[in-house]
């Protein structure tokens, strides 16, 4: 059919729809005003130049984008198994919505998992099982030169900051924080009252942005940063490198989004947008970064300082505990965020390609340390996408000392994984500055769930140690994870890494570290000169 064909069709039809609208009845008048709409459809996806389906298929391409805005909830609803959903599978998503809810978290019949897949891992159960502990162990966070150390749970709040989660969000996690007794992280975004008022132990992230300690340029401000970093709420300081969803990239907020609260939070002007440099202003050299983490900590009056990074190269790292142990400076923590950390919205090439996953970044972190000697000085925290007990388990074998999450507290207050947190749009009330949408989270039913999820998945944790003979964390070992890599063939995370000594790399560093240690320089970032690629091809 013609397009002058097509309009003649459509223009009869609302025609057509106009004399059905002038019978009687009502449901010719339902009839006719059909008729009118979709002929006016006809006529206006015939005329614009946007979208080639719709010019082709008048009417009926609509069908087309309906079918792709449902599909993802036709996916997560009836299409995806319990286990193999992204970024959580639905195993995942029940497991943290029953032990919120303080439901039982147990399955009849057997493991759903392909125990002979390769890569599948399980932990080493013994024939003389622990008791479990009658109060969950607390990891002590503070050096040498820190005077006020914080006892950190296994568990906590990670990174989300107010503007990226609604008040009603911010209020219910920090008050299910302070109910448990366990940390919670703010974001980058600053130090706000909703933070502040339930009164939660709060790790206080700084950013590039410095948001709440900025001057009118963007700089650190130090004077705004001790009279915050006093506030006793504020137990650490964590110094934000980068994060697991977009290593090495900076952040835009709108200046539609920055309303008069949000401006006031992060020190910035009401209605301009705000850029937040992929880079720090403070320090260019690893050897600066650990002075400037001296300096926070001589400002917040000798409380925990650290940093938080999605770990790259490991010559970089090695460079920063070379400056570590030339200056003396070590900071009290650092948290290891994996490249599966997901919160922060980001470009798909750097969710899906940027940065090292949780498990090599934590172990190359905390072997690095322990080579140099620095292990015992400094705690590690890990993130990225812990939400079970054997989650934290792990994490604590491949060499973290605690851990923190950020979607399963999510979970734990509502969120449903409708992957709608950037738009605004977020259904549940969690990722949205809308205050209609966000009056929807019930703020003391939410809170009740955030501490029920955390002491449950800190009391799971337990028991899978207990089961595996465990009596301390400190027992726990990479000999007790193992993972399949053939059929009748397992390895243990002992003999998949390599793992140092105490001063292995100041005393003899290994073949497979000696290239790295060499090359890494605590005054600068950089990894060494490259071979030009013309070269390359030549020789």
């Amino acid at each position: 059919m013609t397009r002058f064909a097509m309009v003649g069709l459509l223009t009869a039809c609302a025609v057509g729809g106009v004399l059905l609208a002038l019978l009687v009845s009502p449901w010719w008048w339902f009839a006719g005003a059909l008729l009118v709409a979709a002929a006016l459809t006809g006529v206006y996806d015939l005329a614009q130049r946007r979208h080639s389906v719709l010019r082709n298929y008048p009417v009926l391409g609509h069908l087309r984008f309906l079918m792709e805005t449902l599909r993802p909830e036709l996916q997560q609803y009836f299409v995806e198994r319990n286990y193999d959903g992204r970024p959580y599978d639905r195993d995942t998503r029940s497991i943290v919505y029953e032990r919120a809810k303080g439901v039982d978290a147990e399955e009849p019949f057997g493991s759903e998992r392909d125990m002979d897949e390769r890569g599948y891992e399980f932990l080493v159960p013994s024939m003389a099982p622990a008791k479990v502990p009658d109060e969950p162990p607390r990891v002590r966070v503070g050096g040498p030169d820190c005077t006020q150390p914080y006892d950190m749970a296994l568990l906590n709040v990670s990174a989300m900051s107010f503007g990226a989660l609604s008040s009603n969000a911010i209020v219910a996690l920090n008050t299910g924080a302070e109910r448990g007794g366990f940390a919670h992280d703010t974001g980058e975004g600053g130090l706000s009252d909703y933070h502040l008022r339930p009164g939660g132990d709060l790790v206080w992230e700084i950013g590039t942005g410095y948001f709440g300690c900025r001057t009118r340029d963007g700089d650190f401000d130090a004077r705004q940063f001790a009279e915050k970093a006093a506030h006793p709420a504020v137990r650490c300081v964590s110094l934000k490198l980068s994060q697991g969803a977009k290593p090495g990239m900076g952040g835009v907020l709108p200046g539609s989004k920055v309303n008069a609260e949000i401006a006031s939070v992060r020190g910035v002007p009401e209605g301009e947008t705000v850029v937040s440099p992929p880079y720090h202003r403070a320090f260019s050299t690893p050897r600066e970064l650990v002075r400037f983490l001296a300096r926070l900590r001589e400002l917040a009056n000798g409380k925990p300082v650290g940093f938080k990074l999605c770990p790259g190269s490991r010559t970089q790292f090695l460079a920063v505990c070379k400056a570590m142990v030339a200056e003396g400076i070590t900071p009290d923590f650092i948290v290891v965020d994996g490249a599966e950390g997901g919160t922060g919205a980001a470009p798909l090439e750097f969710a899906d390609h940027i940065g090292t996953p949780l498990t090599e970044g934590l172990i190359t972190v905390h072997t690095a340390l322990t080579g140099t000697g620095l292990r015992e000085r400094i705690r590690i925290g890990a993130s990225g996408k812990v939400a079970t007990g054997s989650d934290i388990v792990k994490r604590l074998i491949m060499g973290a000392d605690y851990t923190n999450a950020a979607r399963a507290m999510m979970f734990a207050v509502g969120c449903i994984q409708a992957q709608r947190c950037h738009t605004n749009h977020c259904p549940t009330g969690v990722t949205t500055q809308d205050p209609h949408r966000a009056r929807a989270l019930d703020v003391v039913d939410k809170a009740e769930r955030v501490t029920r999820f955390q002491q449950s998945t800190v009391h799971s944790a337990l028991q899978i140690m207990a089961a595996m003979g465990v009596r301390d964390a400190a027992e726990l070992g990479p000999h007790l994870l193992r993972r399949r890599e053939d059929h009748g063939r397992f390895r243990s995370y002992a003999e998949l890494y390599e793992w140092l000594s105490p001063g292995e790399l100041l005393a003899a560093p290994p073949r497979s570290w000696a290239a790295d240690w060499q090359a890494a320089d605590p005054d600068t970032f950089a990894m060494g000169q490259r071979t030009p690629r013309s070269v390359e091809r030549n020789t």
